[in-house]
């Protein structure tokens, strides 16, 4: 089986829109739902976020998903059943993202394996060290074809981004600042370091991420790199309106024409 992420970024190399939702919020059985609207709306990476107690890397609109979708009974567990079938419904590129934790509670061989025959392409651990990563799941990773995929920041030496870039797959998910998701700080700010991520010419396509909320901020992002990642502004309004077609349609249509 091809990676779908792969094989979308031999296809596409700009403009490329990936959009973050916590599986089982607003509802428990809310997840497959949310993937059909999403790729109904155009979307073109969708990233499946599994719920942590502790999600350090999140502002608060994804803490507080994460904390409704355990309080609704989410589990990696029931996370796979639900999507057992989901690539009878949708061909859409989908990663989890998520943190160490779970996985390890789960079962990082189970896990890995889980991804693959489920058909998830790649995998987004924020706290995962790249040194553990290469030691104990590397191997397992490449054999099942589901991508591992690493984080930049302002914060990241040249030489740690190369090792990054050496040992991601699928995409280099850049973050625009120093700071958690939902932040809306100015990208335009960090001109510097997306230069300098750039001049290091590395093999991966990159997508920016956290502060991405709007039009004018993706647009902003692509123009340094192969497209943005939104997460908290999309969970503002399903959280508000509950999750609908229309809610979805309508706000992937203010970020993308």
């Amino acid at each position: 089986m091809k990676n779908r992420i792969t094989q979308l970024f031999k296809t596409k190399k700009s403009n490329i829109l990936s959009v973050y939702f916590t599986a089982g919020y607003p509802a428990l059985n809310d997840t497959v739902q949310a993937i059909e609207y999403l790729d109904e709306a155009g979307v073109d990476i969708i990233e499946v976020g599994f719920p942590f107690s502790d999600p350090l890397a999140d502002g608060p609109v994804i803490q507080e998903s994460s904390t409704a979708a355990i309080d609704n009974g989410m589990t990696l567990k029931l996370l796979f059943e639900q999507l057992k079938a989901i690539r009878e419904k949708t061909n859409v590129p989908l990663a989890f993202m998520g943190y160490l934790n779970p996985v390890l509670q789960f079962g990082e061989e189970r896990f890995i394996e889980a991804c693959a025959k489920t058909g998830i392409d790649g995998v987004i651990i924020p706290d995962m060290p790249v040194d553990y990563y290469c030691e104990r799941l590397k191997e397992r990773f490449v054999q099942s074809n589901v991508s591992n995929i690493f984080l930049v920041t302002p914060q990241t030496a040249d030489e740690k981004a190369r090792f990054i870039d050496e040992n991601t797959s699928g995409f280099i998910y850049m973050v625009s600042s120093n700071s958690i998701t939902g932040s809306n700080k100015n990208i335009e700010n960090q001109a510097s370091y997306f230069r300098r991520i750039n001049d290091l010419q590395l093999k991966n396509p990159k997508l920016t991420g956290f502060g991405i909320h709007n039009r004018e901020t993706f647009k902003v992002a692509c123009k340094y790199t192969n497209g943005a990642i939104i997460g908290s502004a999309f969970i503002k309004p399903i959280s508000e309106k509950g999750l609908s077609k229309e809610t979805v349609s309508e706000f992937i249509k203010k970020i993308k024409p």
